[in-house]
């Protein structure tokens, strides 16, 4: 059998092979290591595109319904199915208290709406406002006719104010609550113009059995409010 001999080249290149066979399968060795490395980087490249894409995507978080205010709305505005339209929103930031068009019909705006805007029950003359503002589970909100008009300019949300009795003649007023926190002033539904501001009236959170009793003297006496 024949003896595979090498010869000597250049300075450097000795014991070189120069059997064009093992040349060519180092070639080809060499070039299959290159592919394999590039189709793993390319592999790599699609993987965290894709999850990137997956990460931003939409469709990939949890969704709900959400009723919003369909325009602008007014404090002291009464809330119509027309006020409001509904929004699909992440379910994580829905906020606490998020309440339906049913539930909000007919209600009272303690403050001011923009459009877009969730509903919440906060936004809402009622229980669960009052028990905010006062700090008192059992707070109710009670309206509260305002006889005098300029009081009614100093009302703002958060203002305390003591509500009280007229005297009857030769008496002294009555204090039926103190510290009652305002809500919101009420315009007078329906009042025509340049009639008395008597039917402006300030929506006020006290404990529940001062609230009855204010209830109870508006219906017979003259009530009135004071600034702490």
């Amino acid at each position: 059998m024949a003896e595979r001999r090498t010869r000597p080249g250049p300075s450097g290149s000795a014991g070189r092979t120069t059997d064009p066979v093992e040349a060519v399968a180092a070639l080809l060795g060499r070039a299959s290591w290159r592919r394999a490395v590039l189709v793993r980087r390319c592999l790599a490249g699609v993987l965290v595109v894709v999850a990137a894409v997956l990460a931003l995507s939409p469709g990939g978080a949890s969704t709900t319904e959400v009723v919003v205010a369909a325009r602008d709305l007014a404090p002291g505005s009464v809330v119509t199915p027309a006020d409001l339209t509904l929004a699909t929103w992440p379910a994580e930031l829905v906020p606490a208290g998020a309440v339906g068009v049913a539930a909000a019909e007919g209600r009272v705006l303690a403050g001011a709406l923009r459009a877009g805007e969730p509903l919440t029950d906060l936004r809402l003359a009622g229980a669960a406002l009052a028990a905010a503002a006062t700090g008192m589970p059992d707070a109710a909100a009670v309206p509260v006719r305002l006889a005098d008009p300029d009081v009614a300019a100093l009302l703002t949300p958060g203002v305390r104010v003591d509500v009280v009795a007229a005297a009857a003649e030769g008496g002294e007023p009555t204090v039926l609550a103190d510290s009652a926190v305002v809500l919101t002033v009420l315009e007078p539904g329906g009042t025509p113009t340049g009639s008395s501001a008597r039917g402006r009236s300030a929506l006020v959170a006290l404990p529940r059995e001062l609230a009855t009793r204010v209830a109870a003297a508006s219906l017979s006496d003259q009530v009135a409010v004071t600034l702490r």
